[in-house]
């Protein structure tokens, strides 16, 4: 480990998709949502493994997210779901992604070139239910699909929506886009318009709503071990995937009355034994820690003091007098009897697991373990986190 690292277990990875699996009935197909660098752990190197562990597609928000998996080498179906400009379509159809599609002048647009091709394209008709922000209203999802029928290289092999809120304690407003929803495939199919997969449920749909598992499930964070609420899953095992560490690199006594970091928020009460950790907001570690966060030190909580730095964050070892240079500090993950998930980060924070992932910086190395070699022991690193950055800091 060089300053920091982010150390991803593929075995986890590859649990967690197959107990999501073991809530599926047979025939519908998983579709791994690996968009923001696999929710912060790493784009190619998670697809890879989930693909290994039985996932039929991958999930990503834009079209440049899709083609890093094509240059990896990635084969499997890639759905863009997001917004794809028409100056994308190009790279769409050269990489054979299937975006998601709501608007005409993408559909015109990757019309022309399929046809000047003599390709097809398959594309995703999103139907926007509830979530207000990308969609066809669901009066006008029959006109649209019966215009996207008649333009040559175009074939319709998708309807799908997103939940707003299907982790709600309560989930009748899931409910009511899920009737929505079926309200437009029975409208298309009614008109001769099958739309191919329907797709509707996210995490929080897999585990809240059975019935709208329909032809194919899009998990995200249940993928990386946790949970949309961080309320844990009564029927589903998951695993974290990701640790997040450091190691000290200064220690040092602030005495009574003495002020830490930016605008000195932190005043010590006492005579307080301080560690410094290379890693800061930059890095991922939210500013929303200062003064209310934590990390592992010896297996101990050790309180972060004072405001968050860009590179830098202070923590307190008092309660670890045997803390030395170059100790590991982790920030997410386990240590000895000790652990710190990504919720209860979000929890200090005030954000959302999803978030503390994703924010991960890139400067941080991603190290994967668990790939297959005896004792899972095996660790590769991919293209974005090789060269000189490992030693930018050099060891604490």
């Amino acid at each position: 480990m060089s300053f920091a690292e982010a150390v991803i277990d593929l075995q986890a990875l590859g649990a967690n998709l197959r107990a999501v699996r073991g809530l599926l009935r047979p025939g519908v197909a998983l579709l791994a949502v690996v968009k923001a660098n696999a929710y912060g752990h790493g784009s190619i190197e998670v697809s890879r493994a989930l693909l290994a562990a039985g996932a039929d597609a991958l999930g990503v928000a834009y079209a440049e997210e899709g083609v890093l998996l094509r240059r990896a080498g990635l084969r499997a179906p890639i759905l863009v779901m997001g917004p794809t400009s028409p100056e994308a379509a190009e790279a769409v159809l050269e990489q054979g992604l299937a975006p998601v599609v709501s608007d005409l002048a993408l559909a015109e647009r990757l019309s022309s070139l399929a046809a000047q091709a003599g390709r097809t394209v398959g594309v995703h008709l999103k139907v926007d239910t509830g979530m207000g922000r990308l969609g066809v209203s669901p009066e006008e999802a029959p006109a649209y699909a019966a215009k996207l029928g008649r333009l040559p290289g175009i074939r319709l092999e998708g309807l799908m929506s997103h939940f707003a809120a299907a982790e709600a304690d309560d989930p009748a407003v899931a409910r009511e886009q899920l009737a929505r929803f079926r309200e437009v495939d029975r409208a298309l199919r009614a008109a001769g318009l099958g739309a191919g997969r329907r797709h509707l449920a996210n995490s929080a749909g897999v585990l809240a709503l059975p019935e709208a598992h329909l032809d194919l499930v899009r998990p995200g964070i249940l993928l990386y071990g946790y949970t949309p609420s961080a309320r844990p899953a009564a029927r589903l095992a998951l695993r974290p995937a990701l640790t997040l560490r450091t190691r000290i690199a200064a220690l040092r006594v602030v005495t009574k009355g003495q002020g830490v970091s930016y605008g000195h928020t932190f005043v010590a009460p006492r005579d307080v034994r301080v560690a410094t950790i290379p890693v800061g907001y930059a890095d991922g570690v939210s500013r929303g820690l200062s003064n209310r966060g934590e990390v592992l030190v010896r297996g101990r909580r050790a309180p972060i003091l004072g405001r968050v730095c860009m590179d830098m964050t202070l923590v307190d070892v008092s309660a670890t007098p045997e803390a030395a240079l170059g100790d590991e500090a982790v920030l997410i993950g386990r240590q000895g009897e000790g652990i710190i998930t990504a919720d209860d980060v979000a929890a200090a924070a005030g954000t959302i697991s999803y978030e503390v992932l994703a924010r991960i910086g890139p400067r941080i190395p991603r190290t994967y373990v668990g790939g297959g070699a005896p004792g899972g022991e095996e660790a590769a690193r991919p293209p974005e986190a090789t060269g000189p950055r490992r030693g930018r800091r050099g060891a604490p």
